[in-house]
């Protein structure tokens, strides 16, 4: 989709990168020119997103796990070594017509009770309903956080660019982390953190214990005990 994309006109870029473990990918064969990083995903974020370009933009795969909360929830880990850093579940059901609880934490969300296209752009006009699509998700989660007063959200918002391809901002990721930053410097906090499109989303609550008390070393404090010499007694 993006070498036809860029093919009409419709994107352009100066640099791409794939990422994938096998260097046959097909990805990287039908843009010719790509960069292919050969390498897990969470390894390669992790360095990337430590000195990335706030311009620069992420096309994920539609069967990506919630890479993007890892690498916010690993970056508290890494600067508050010594807290409690965890996923915690949703307060409360979310408001979308169909949800899921996973077992590590992450809530699925959809306002899709059917099977959605993969390819979907979430166009203006659902293809399903044949109505306007009149719901966004975004939206609908800073409504939510605001019901349960929990900080954030900081959401990932994958968007479609042209061709069918979607992308979210790198911007939104360092944006993330900042905020996480912030609102947990020096309290317990908890943060929602979302990649979301129009229709779905992947949720989670990003939980900091309290800052361990400083602790003040001072000298301990020595009492001076006089020494006394035995006097000497010699034969006179």
């Amino acid at each position: 989709m993006m070498a036809g994309a860029r093919s009409a006109g419709a994107l352009t870029w100066d640099r791409v990168v794939v990422v994938d473990r096998n260097p046959d990918c097909a990805a990287a064969q039908a843009l010719g020119d790509a960069q292919l990083a050969i390498a897990d995903w969470t390894p390669y974020f992790r360095e990337y997103l430590g000195s990335a370009d706030e311009a620069d933009a992420i096309v994920p795969s539609p069967l990506m796990p919630h890479l993007m909360y890892e690498w916010v929830r690993d970056r508290a880990k890494e600067r508050w070594p010594d807290r409690e850093i965890v996923t915690r579940p949703l307060p409360s059901t979310p408001p979308t017509p169909w949800e899921r609880a996973a077992p590590d934490g992450v809530h699925y969300v959809s306002f899709a009770t059917w099977m959605c296209p993969i390819n979907c752009i979430e166009p203006a006009t659902c293809p399903h309903t044949k109505g306007p699509r009149s719901w966004t998700m975004p939206a609908t989660i800073r409504d939510y956080v605001a019901q349960e007063g929990i900080a954030g959200p900081a959401l990932f918002h994958v968007t479609h660019r042209a061709y069918g391809v979607g992308m979210l901002n790198v911007a939104d990721v360092l944006a993330a982390d900042r905020l996480v930053r912030d609102v947990a410097e020096d309290k317990a906090a908890q943060v929602l953190v979302g990649t979301v499109s129009h229709c779905h989303g992947a949720l989670a609550i990003l939980s900091m214990s309290e800052p361990q008390a400083s602790v003040v070393n001072r000298p301990v404090e020595r009492r001076s005990v006089p020494h006394r010499r035995a006097a000497e007694q010699r034969p006179g």
